[in-house]
């Protein structure tokens, strides 16, 4: 059974996460496990004998769990899928950290919010969970409905060497979704590979060779933007979900820092699958 955690405020984006993953997962037997983190501050310990947690805001999270119960129990799920609500108090990171070695925890999912830069983009506990814990995120961009995948990209620059652990990630998003693998490695400047660089492709190319053959792709795209190259990429290939390592940070940085990535839209609309070995 596949362990998926997503970490819930009670909002819609948080929502969309966990029907975005109920219905990549429809066939597979998964336990949701969604958790909300409370500020510890109102975790009704005591402090220097004052209770920090007024009783009104306790019944209030009473009340959104028992929505959520409610939600959930409305949803048409299958019967190999199971659901959890727990709630915590303190840091998220270290909160969510905890989870994943009590629950053993397979995969993160979450929503998008704006703040700025990395957080502007990702939403800031997204952006934290994603370069700060040692597990594969998937985010989901807010408004999104799931559709079946046809197009998957894995973006790549082949500076980094692709794992056992990290292939059979892909191998498996790729079973589960029955989609096409578009392997897009860009370059800012026309030049050849170094021999480092050509290992890890050739490395990745006998894996998917070996696997799915019929079923990937490869493509070099030089002389433009990181974040142009994606856009136009995603959108003439009718990418669904874009795949990339986490790392591979400096590339995340270059696509999401790039000066003209507010106007671009591929992060908006597309979730991005963050794998980690």
């Amino acid at each position: 059974m596949k362990n998926v955690l997503i970490p819930t405020d009670f909002s819609n984006n948080s929502w969309s996460s966990l029907e975005y993953a109920i219905a990549f997962f429809k066939d597979t037997p998964c336990h949701f496990y969604l958790m909300h983190v409370g500020n510890l501050n109102a975790s009704g310990v005591q402090h220097n004998s004052f209770l920090t947690f007024p009783e009104t805001d306790k019944l209030l999270i009473k009340e959104k769990i028992a929505d959520l119960e409610a939600q959930i129990k409305a949803l048409k799920t299958n019967n190999n899928h199971k659901f959890s609500i727990t709630v915590k108090y303190g840091d998220l990171i270290h909160s969510i950290r905890k989870t994943i070695d009590k629950q053993h925890i397979d995969l993160i999912v979450m929503g998008t919010k704006g703040a700025s830069g990395l957080k502007k983009v990702l939403g800031s506990n997204t952006g934290d969970v994603i370069t700060k814990v040692a597990c594969t995120v998937l985010v989901i961009p807010e408004k999104i409905n799931f559709t079946s995948l046809k197009n998957i990209a894995l973006l790549t620059d082949y500076t980094i060497f692709y794992s056992h652990t990290v292939l059979e990630e892909i191998a498996e998003v790729l079973y589960t979704s029955s989609a096409k693998l578009k392997v897009l490695n860009f370059s800012a400047v026309k030049k050849s590979t170094t021999p480092f660089q050509e290992q890890n492709r050739i490395y990745l190319k006998d894996y998917l060779n070996e696997l799915f053959i019929a079923s990937h792709s490869f493509e070099t795209i030089a002389n433009k933007k990181v974040a142009t190259v994606v856009e136009e990429f995603t959108d003439t290939r009718k990418i669904e979900m874009v795949l990339m390592t986490a790392k591979n940070l400096n590339f995340l940085e270059q696509l999401l820092f790039d000066s003209a990535a507010e106007q671009l839209s591929f992060h908006t609309k597309l979730p991005l699958l963050v794998l980690h070995e």
